[in-house]
């Protein structure tokens, strides 16, 4: 009997990259407002992305809590009201902030985990088996 492993891919052109989690937070600096906002994903059984929570340390163009939100120490926290999502497609661009990913207790950069420079491109999250895809990263 095959164990598949549940994980969490990450790819941009033709390299992808595998993270052992089936947890994680993505973060980043809204580019007008320079505010944090962040949200928390899960993979679902179906392979899908759940988000969980997400949090904005402030309000601006685009980013007003919806009126359920909690603020908690100057952070709005709230559930996203969206079903599960086949992928995130996130842009990279070298006129705003990067992209900051965290996993099994650690954060690193976006381009970083994929070794590739602030340029303009088109990361894709998707869930995937570990297993198939040698580039995991540590």
């Amino acid at each position: 009997m095959n164990t598949i492993i549940a994980a969490l891919c990450i790819t941009m052109g033709a390299k992808t990259v595998a993270l052992d989690t089936t947890h994680f937070t993505l973060a980043w600096t809204h580019s007008v407002a320079k505010t944090r906002w962040e949200e928390d994903y899960r993979l679902g059984q179906d392979g899908r992305l759940v988000l969980t929570e997400a949090r904005i340390a402030g309000t601006g163009p685009g980013m007003e809590p919806p009126p359920h939100a909690q603020l908690r120490a100057g952070v709005w926290h709230y559930v996203p009201d969206l079903p599960p999502l086949p992928e995130l497609r996130l842009t990279i661009s070298p006129y705003t902030a990067d992209y900051d990913l965290c996993w099994n207790g650690r954060c690193q950069k976006l381009t970083r985990i994929l070794s590739a420079p602030l340029d303009p491109a088109v990361a894709t999250i998707t869930a995937c088996a570990a297993a198939t895809h040698p580039n995991t990263a540590p």
